[in-house]
């Protein structure tokens, strides 16, 4: 029996994901699901660019602003949520086209994953006691000896996912990178990946344009309301990108010109981790540069290419 086809439409931010799985729906019948951890989420829909009513009204859109900030979402968690999603378009008639940049995500969904065993409440408090009383450079470096390849993928200040590791070593004695490669159940569908791979000085240009949109558009507010309720500061939703920086705004540790452009140097820095590895661990069907293509270049001949 041949298998039916999800479509993938992958890069780094601010590359133009969504406009491009927007006019494939259009042309395909196709429905969009959200394959961005941050945009699962419903607090920021204007700092994490979640589609418009008017995008959303235009074709069926899924897993957008589903969650709210208390539930810590996983790889796992989303492969299962996005299975849903994929049998409920296919069902339908609709292609389904997952967009997002959370390339760890996209690769669980597509090959499976070994299930980490439980690991003990007292080994995780644990590690979070050892997080604050060593600091997080020299927790990063003790992990580092211990499991390098996860530690390479993970930013420096991202608290909860070295604690992650260090635990899952600690209560199995296994590496976190070892348990991802696991053999786990691939998903029962074709994937045909396009991966946008624009030019450097072109998505630096666009994410600087792309925050002060979003700064127009009221982000501030919106961060703000978030910041007066208090979250808990270990859930993940606070780490989207221009979070953090607003809040040591809102503390009075920086000027909102400052914060706005440690937001826009992490963001830059981040879309280039995410190019380094979407190119070797997603294995692209096309890589497309529309750095050249301002409009998307002809997303018709972009599907004939890949025999979607």
């Amino acid at each position: 029996m041949t298998k039916k086809t999800v479509l993938v439409v992958t890069g780094p931010t601010a590359s133009g994901k969504s406009a491009l799985a927007l006019a494939f729906a259009r042309l395909r019948g196709g429905c969009v699901i959200n394959a961005d951890a941050m945009q699962t989420y419903d607090a920021f829909p204007i700092l994490t660019a979640q589609p418009t009513a008017s995008e959303r009204a235009a074709v069926p859109h899924a897993l957008y602003g589903v969650l709210p900030l208390s539930r810590n979402l996983s790889a796992g968690r989303w492969s299962a949520m996005a299975s849903a999603e994929i049998e409920r378009c296919l069902n339908a008639g609709q292609v389904p086209i997952l967009c997002g940049g959370s390339g760890l995500y996209i690769r669980t969904l597509m090959q499976g994953i070994s299930p980490v065993p439980d690991v003990p409440a007292e080994i995780r408090e644990r590690g979070n006691a050892e997080w604050e009383s060593m600091g997080g450079a020299a927790f990063r470096a003790r992990l580092a000896e211990r499991d390098p390849e996860i530690v390479a993928v993970l930013k420096p200040a991202d608290r909860q996912r070295h604690v992650r590791a260090w635990e899952v070593l600690e209560a199995t004695g296994k590496p976190l990178s070892l348990w991802q490669k696991g053999e786990g159940t691939p998903a029962p569908w074709r994937f045909v990946t396009v991966l946008l791979a624009p030019e450097r000085p072109w998505l630096r240009a666009r994410i600087e344009l792309r925050f002060d949109q979003m700064l127009a558009a009221g982000v501030l507010a919106e961060v703000r309301a978030v910041f007066d309720s208090r979250p808990d500061p270990t859930w993940l939703g606070l780490k989207a990108h221009g979070a953090p920086e607003f809040f040591r705004h809102f503390r009075g540790e920086l000027t909102l010109d400052h914060a706005r452009r440690l937001a826009i140097d992490h963001t830059r820095q981040y879309a280039k981790r995410q190019m380094t590895w979407s190119r070797h661990q997603l294995a692209p069907d096309l890589v497309f540069n529309p750095t050249a293509n301002p409009d998307l270049g002809a997303p018709e001949k972009l599907l004939d290419k890949i025999g979607v």
